[in-house]
């Protein structure tokens, strides 16, 4: 199959398909006698499995080390839980950093009076500080 037939069944764009290749996240195809890349099923469960993990959250190195594990039969799934466990304390911090933003922010919309006046808490806190030096 070609690139875009790749594309439609593995849920994966057509340039995002040729960044995996130039970073040797997956093999690069044969070509076909007029240099188009030619591909077949096993590409289709592999660029899935990629677009599933990066779904996830995972980083390309992690993506790369958890296809590796996903091709190794002999592999330990204790492997696999720790990148998922690292992959959940990642998220969580995440979401604790969002939270703090959201409440942060939500703090300035409360003061913010919202009407004609020009005073406005929300703009005030993101002017920037500078220390004033004296003469």
């Amino acid at each position: 199959m070609n690139i875009g037939t790749l594309a439609k069944r593995s849920g994966v764009p057509a340039k995002t398909i040729r960044y995996y290749e130039s970073v040797d996240l997956i093999e690069s195809p044969a070509r076909s006698e007029n240099g188009y890349r030619v591909y077949d099923e096993e590409a289709v469960r592999t660029l899935s499995f990629i677009r599933k993990s990066r779904e996830l959250g995972f980083p390309l190195e992690e993506v790369r080390s958890l296809l590796g594990l996903w091709q190794n039969k002999q592999r330990s799934s204790g492997e696999v839980r720790a990148l998922a466990q690292s992959r959940i304390q990642d998220i969580d911090s995440r979401i604790n950093e969002l939270q703090r933003l959201r409440d942060e922010l939500g703090h300035l919309v409360h003061a913010c009076h919202g009407d004609h006046r020009p005073e406005c808490p929300i703009l005030e806190a993101l002017e920037p500080h500078t220390e004033r030096t004296s003469k």
